[in-house]
């Protein structure tokens, strides 16, 4: 397929696939699609709630639409995938979200057209979960009449220098010229350039194993704050003076959720599993972070119980919803954890964050967020998310949110040590 006859359908305009579709759009004719009317219509009036794109941004996609309806999907030669994959309570992955944008895909797919997918998935299930749905709807033939690629995306939430184009992309394709032509689709907007991995396998594994590296790196670094706490040495500290060393390597502990890090590890040991291999260290590392919001309100009580606060009842204040600084992405949130935990004690439990919808929140979770928290009525706050607004805010204005007598337990380093009760 000659790239200059390509047009790209975009299936899923969330913070993946939005950033993506305006991109391809300031160059090419593409269809941006989703199932949310809602989405589709905010877009259309040139808004965007995830703050991943600006207005002036969407105005310079020129040859993007938006749609949700499959009809504006015929005229498309090539889909790009970027969907969720979650998991669901078992900890399991939820391919939901992949198999429903296939069979919507199988619907309008033609001889000759590519499918590539972005969804961060276990090795193996673009060909084998998904490739069987395409064949089943459309009634076409795997590598004879329609072809697939993979792509797995690099997005970073909130991250405004670290952007989809100008992050390094892995690329793959399901035969050695439908490789070449994804891998050049995709040079036209990747200044950082591209990787072309050897099969699909590969870059699908190359994926899972990105997030999986952090995973771990970071539940070390809060097993080794849990054993810092307990000898009452500081552990910000302890990492400065290591970090002095060239090849130390600069993570920090806390609270490990969002859509990436928090969940990839499952896909990658459920594959594991179903070949027979019982993944230790990947699995250790998860049951560790997973248990990091009881911990912290653990560390809370112990610490509430000293100053002779009563925990039955106490009023506490936790700032930040989001699961990552200065972003209102609540996907996976580990802070949730920690009110949930606080509400076993029969602590009453605000939520403040200047970044999330209460909407969203009170959907994803049952949660609403107040719009401001009353001074001088909290007998513990936990800062649990590092936006500029409370950095800017200072120990001084935070602690004055709290009772006479109160805790204030900061998990993101974001104040002085001399300022704050406890830290991770």
């Amino acid at each position: 397929m000659m790239n200059e006859k390509l047009k790209l359908a975009i299936i899923g305009l969330g913070y993946v696939g939005l950033p993506l579709a305006v991109e391809f759009g300031k160059k090419r004719p593409v269809v941006g699609f989703d199932i949310n009317a809602k989405r589709i219509a905010e877009l259309q009036s040139g808004k965007d709630h995830t703050l991943e794109t600006e207005p002036d941004e969407l105005k310079q996609a020129r040859h993007l639409s938006f749609s949700k309806d499959i009809e504006d999907l015929r005229s498309c030669n090539v889909f790009i995938v970027t969907v969720p994959t979650p998991i669901d309570q078992y900890k399991r992955p939820d391919l939901t979200p992949l198999i429903r944008a296939s069979e919507t895909i199988g619907k309008v797919l033609k001889p000759g057209d590519i499918v590539i997918y972005e969804s961060t998935v276990y090795p193996g299930a673009t060909e084998e979960d998904c490739v069987p749905v395409l064949e089943k709807v459309s009634g076409l033939r795997f590598n004879e009449d329609f072809f697939a690629g993979y792509s797995p995306e690099r997005i970073n939430p909130g991250d405004k220098q670290h952007r989809v184009t100008t992050i390094m992309k892995v690329t793959s394709g399901s035969t050695p010229d439908v490789a070449e032509t994804v891998d050049a689709l995709y040079n036209e907007i990747i200044t950082a350039g591209t990787h072309k991995a050897p099969s699909i396998r590969v870059a699908e594994a190359a994926k899972v194993i990105e997030n999986t590296q952090r995973d771990l790196n970071i539940a070390l670094i809060n097993e080794l704050a849990m054993i810092f706490n307990k000898m009452d040495i500081d552990t910000e500290a302890v990492l400065k003076a290591a970090g002095t060393k060239w090849n130390f390597l600069p993570f920090r502990p806390g609270l490990v959720g969002g859509h990436c890090i928090g969940v990839d590890p499952y896909y990658l040991t459920h594959k594991a599993q179903a070949l027979g291999y019982h993944p230790e260290i990947i699995l250790a590392g998860r049951r560790l972070n997973d248990g990091m919001g009881v911990y912290a309100v653990a560390q809370l009580v112990k610490s509430m119980t000293k100053k002779r606060i009563q925990v039955d009842g106490a009023r506490v204040l936790v700032m930040g919803l989001a699961f990552k600084e200065n972003c209102p992405d609540l996907r996976n949130t580990r802070v949730v954890d920690i009110v949930a935990e606080l509400q076993e004690y029969n602590c009453k439990v605000d939520i403040y964050d200047p970044w999330v919808s209460a909407e969203d929140a009170f959907e994803e979770y049952g949660v609403s967020p107040i719009k401001q928290p009353e001074p001088g009525v909290y007998d513990a706050i936990v800062l649990a998310v590092a936006h500029n607004e409370f950095r800017a805010m200072g120990a001084q204005a935070i602690r004055a949110l709290g009772r006479p007598v109160n805790v204030l337990y900061d998990l993101k380093y974001v104040l002085p040590s001399n300022a704050v009760d406890l830290r991770l």
